[in-house]
This record gives structure tokens, sequence and C-alpha cells, in this order.
């Protein structure tokens, strides 16, 4: 008990340090698990300390062994409850991924009102696994480490929409991208919106990539300023599609889990790391952020629906077209003569 209190009684510090959530959002996790996850306690542990040691080995990414000293618990019992906790939390999956509404035309986001009804932005992140040695030359990665290949797509507010965690690190991303648009319950792009990403994606509907061959890169921007519409169009949309950038960031900072191989079977991993987009799209949602240096952005949240998901035609195919090209060249040059009309000043 003086364990617990310690970790969520004591002090949101002492939580926040220990747990990554404060007090508050500690108890709103509780009975989410209770209420929809249909978590509960047991005889001898309160749901309190099975979402206390859950939170603690994804923060801090402990062994079974040291997990069970610290609460003072078998190693049986902590790896029961965490399943049983991990589980729970996967089916808030309907709840806490974000519902994106598109950028409007009265945007006044520096960042994103070019991109009138973009979503988001979409990219693919490694995740460092532990693997049967049979296994390894399909996760070893072009940087020659051994990992996972997740999709991750997040709203300009730094929540997850969409997350597709399991793939080997040998995988390209285009190739994950093809597999989340082909799932039955998959990831969905309505027609007539679109997500930005990088360039080892294709430039297809749905999908709004930077020029090739152009400087692309914010560290690239630092010395002068750009001098064509491909250019101004590559330094908007690098600026705006670093939401995603920042999202994994955040993710793996807070969860040090994320960080460094795991210690559970990889099927088990992927679970965790859905998990982890799962909490950091609650934490973003009730928790305030002043603890971490992020710029606040408009997270304005309509749950409402022009149309119903019936309704709505989705994408279900990538293939460029020159319909998307033409759409993005005249893109371009409106962002670049909208820039030259306003003096070449803010970039």
């Amino acid at each position: 008990m003086l364990v617990l209190r310690g970790l969520y009684k004591e002090s949101d510090v002492k939580c926040k340090s220990e747990l990554r959530v404060n007090r508050r959002t500690f108890n709103i996790i509780c009975e989410m698990l209770r209420d929809i996850g249909g978590l509960s306690g047991t005889k001898n542990m309160s749901l309190q300390e099975i979402v206390a040691m859950f939170l603690y080995t994804l923060a801090h990414h402990k062994k079974n062994r040291s997990i069970g000293q610290y609460f003072f618990r078998s190693g049986e019992t902590v790896s029961r409850q965490f399943h049983l906790c991990l589980r729970a939390l996967l089916k808030l999956h309907e709840v806490l991924l974000y519902n994106p509404t598109p950028i409007l035309d009265d945007c006044e986001d520096e960042r994103w009102k070019f991109f009138k009804n973009c979503l988001g932005a979409l990219d693919g992140t490694y995740i460092n696994v532990n693997v049967p040695s049979q296994e390894r030359p399909k996760y070893r990665t072009r940087k020659g480490t051994i990992a996972m290949n997740v999709l991750g797509v997040c709203a300009p507010n730094l929540q997850f929409i969409y997350v597709l965690p399991g793939w080997e690190g040998s995988a390209h991303d285009m190739r994950v991208l093809r597999n989340a648009l082909s799932r039955p319950n998959g990831f969905r792009v309505p027609r007539g919106n679109y997500y930005l990403v990088d360039a080892g994606y294709m430039n297809c509907e749905g999908f709004l990539a930077p020029y090739r061959g152009q400087r692309y890169h914010l560290k690239e921007w630092t010395d002068r300023q750009p001098e064509s519409a491909e250019e101004f169009y590559n330094m908007k949309h690098a600026r705006a599609r670093n939401v995603i950038e920042r999202c994994f960031g955040l993710l793996k900072g807070r969860w040090s889990i994320l960080r460094s191989p795991s210690f559970f079977p990889i099927r088990t991993h992927g679970r965790i790391v859905m998990a982890c987009c799962l909490l950091h799209n609650l934490i973003r949602k009730f928790m305030p952020t002043d603890d971490i240096n992020e710029d606040e952005l408009n997270e304005s949240n309509d749950d409402s629906e022009s149309d119903s998901d019936d309704e709505r035609e989705f994408i279900t195919s990538v293939a460029t077209s020159d319909h998307w090209t033409n759409f993005r060249n005249k893109l371009a040059q409106d962002m670049f003569n909208d820039w030259r009309a306003r003096g070449r000043h803010g970039q």
C-alpha cells in the first residue's frame, strides 16, 4: 500500500514521473478500463494496482521479475494481470482513436491553411524487437537494426487516427500502406480528402507527397528562401507533415518500452504499441500538456459528420494519375503566388 500510495496518491509530480499521467488522468484510465474494457480487481489486487503495474511496465520497461519485486507480487501474477489489462485497453480503440475532420477554407494555422480538405499526416516508424534467429532477416531494417515497421496516422492535433503495428522491418512503407487500405476494417480515406506523406510514398489520390529532387527537410530551409513553386510547396509540406514525427517522438519519449527491444513475443509487442498509442490519445485529450514541450494546437473535436460511413466513398487502392499530379502542381503554384503577393514575408 505504501508503494501504491507513492505512485498515484502522493502528488501529480510523482504520478507523472512514475506512471506518465497525473492523478486525474490515472483515475479516468481506471474508470474506462472498468466500464468499457471490462477489467476488474481481484480479491487480493485492486483495479488501481493492476493499472498502475501496467503503466509502470510501459513507462520503465522493467522485466517481469523486477516488477514483481517492486509491487511485492509473484511473476505469474504480474504476467497474468498485465495481459488482462492489455486486452481491456485494446477494447477502447473505438473510443480513443481520433475521428479526423478536414482542414477548412477559413483555417488560420500557418502550417495547414494551404492544405484544404487535408486530414493529417502519416508515416512509418521502427520499433526495436526481439525475434528468433530464423526470423531476423525479415525484421532487419535498411539500417541493420531488428525492428517492427509501424504505420501511424495522426491529425494536426497530435492524436492518432489509425495505427498498424506488426509488419517486418524489411517491409517497404508503401507495402504496409497498401495492406492497411485492403483490410476489411483497415485504414479508410474518404474521396476528396487526403493525408500528407513523405517521398517514400507514391503521390496519388488520397496521399499528397513532396516533389523529389527539391529541398525538403526543415533543416535545409535555415539559410535561404525558396526560389520556385516546387521548393515553397516542399517547405510548407515539410512543416505540416512534421506533425507525425512529433507524434512519434512524444510516443517513444513517454513509453520506454518502445525505445528498446521488448521481452515480449512479437505479437504481444504489436499489441503493446497499439496500447501506447491509445494511451497517448487519452493523455492528449484529458491531461494538460504544460509539461510537454509542444505548442498547443486547436483541438476542436466535432463528433458530428455530414455523411455516415455507409454513404461515403473511400479510397481502397493507390495508383498514380495525371489528375492528382495536376492537383499538386496547381496547389504548389497557388501557394507560391500567394507568398509572392504578400511580399515574400512569412514562411
